[in-house]
């Protein structure tokens, strides 16, 4: 089981910096939709791995991030822009 928490945890650890590379790089607003999508699963993954071993700070502070995350897709990806 820990081969699995930590596969967990090293995937949500990879996701978010990959994301936030992708953000910070400022591809576009298409990209960055896309960053967010992979931020979710980051959340995701980070609250399995944090309720697996009991971190209910951790599981806390991803279970928002998750919902600040899915505001990212809705804005990037779903909503459509006023000037566009």
């Amino acid at each position: 089981m820990d081969a699995a928490i930590d596969a967990i945890k090293w995937f949500a650890s990879g996701a978010g910096m990959i994301a936030a590379l992708v953000i910070a790089l400022d591809l576009g607003r298409r990209a960055t939709g896309w960053a967010f999508v992979l931020f979710v699963a980051s959340s995701v993954a980070w609250f399995a791995g944090a309720w697996l071993t009991d971190d209910w700070a951790l599981a806390t502070q991803n279970g928002v991030l998750f919902a600040i995350n899915l505001l990212g897709v809705y804005r990037h990806l779903i909503r459509r822009r006023a000037d566009a």
